[in-house]
């Protein structure tokens, strides 16, 4: 827990040669609520998708031994497949994509897909693959709509959906209870953006919220989105914990990690929980 919040953790913080059980146990000795399921571009982790009624009786069995949930989903194959492709095939596997994983998430109680906010990206971003991406993401929330699962847009490490106020632009085309917003604080800070108006902006539209340090865009340097250690990056967490706990958030928080080779990942999991505690009081006290 994250003061009253549920906490979880990114299912890539954790050795990939895990089973589910291993997982889920993981992630609860290690003191967190939950997991949070990845189905990447990585062939293996979309074949997920198509499971047989055996493997899907296996994570069923090991939420049940272990207590611990998978409540949400972070569905970025669309890098590989991606709805503003220019190739009709490409866009197709994008649909094809979505509706399983839907229907994935139905099957095991998943409430929440976090989309990928890229129109395209392998290819060159136009006017065209714009309007095929926007038309997919209508698509999407159609299917979301039909069987009772939220979509999420995650804001990214790129300039597309680099704010909430961005993803506000796709909100009043695609005005649907069923497709709302899922902020990361490390993309969110790193773009430069105002934090506590972006925050302010979307916080009735907030289902979940990603922990993560990044260094920022400056004119010189692109960024850094990805494992950067807790403590070591541009984000004033304390600062936007206390935002989000001052408008009234209530949902969960997910901390957002990538296991490398070799490297101490219990250690690694367990001091950046403990970070975020830390901060996670501070940012109260500050409240108080």
């Amino acid at each position: 827990m994250l003061g009253k919040h549920l906490l979880g953790l990114y299912e890539k913080a954790l050795p990939p040669e895990m089973n589910w059980e291993e997982r889920l146990q993981a992630a609860k000795d290690l003191g967190y609520d939950y997991v949070e399921i990845s189905i990447d571009e990585k062939d293996e982790r979309m074949a997920r998708l198509d499971w047989s009624d055996e493997e899907k009786k296996a994570l069923h069995k090991a939420i049940e031994k272990t207590g611990v949930q998978i409540p949400s989903m972070c569905l970025s194959c669309h890098r590989r497949f991606p709805y503003g492709s220019k190739d009709p095939d490409v866009r197709q596997k994008a649909h094809e994509l979505t509706e399983k994983a839907i229907l994935f998430c139905r099957e095991f109680g998943i409430r929440v897909i976090q989309l990928a906010g890229y129109d395209v990206y392998y290819e060159e971003s136009t006017e065209e693959s714009l309007r095929y991406f926007l038309a997919g993401l209508r698509s999407a929330a159609r299917l979301a709509e039909k069987y009772q699962v939220m979509l999420a847009m995650e804001i990214m490490d790129t300039k597309l959906m680099s704010s909430i106020s961005r993803y506000k632009c796709y909100k009043e085309e695609i005005p649907s209870p069923w497709f709302t917003v899922y902020p990361d604080l490390g993309n969110l800070t790193a773009w430069g953006n105002d934090v506590p108006t972006e925050l302010k902006i979307g916080i009735h539209e907030i289902v979940g919220v990603h922990l993560k340090d990044t260094l920022a865009v400056t004119p010189t340097f692109p960024g850094q989105f990805k494992c950067v250690t807790f403590g070591e990056g541009c984000v004033n967490f304390a600062e936007e914990l206390r935002i989000l706990e001052k408008l009234g958030y209530a949902g969960p928080y997910m901390m957002e990690m990538w296991y490398q080779d070799g490297m101490n990942w219990k250690e690694y999991i367990t001091k950046a929980r403990h970070f975020m505690e830390d901060q996670f009081k501070k940012g109260v006290i500050e409240i108080a």
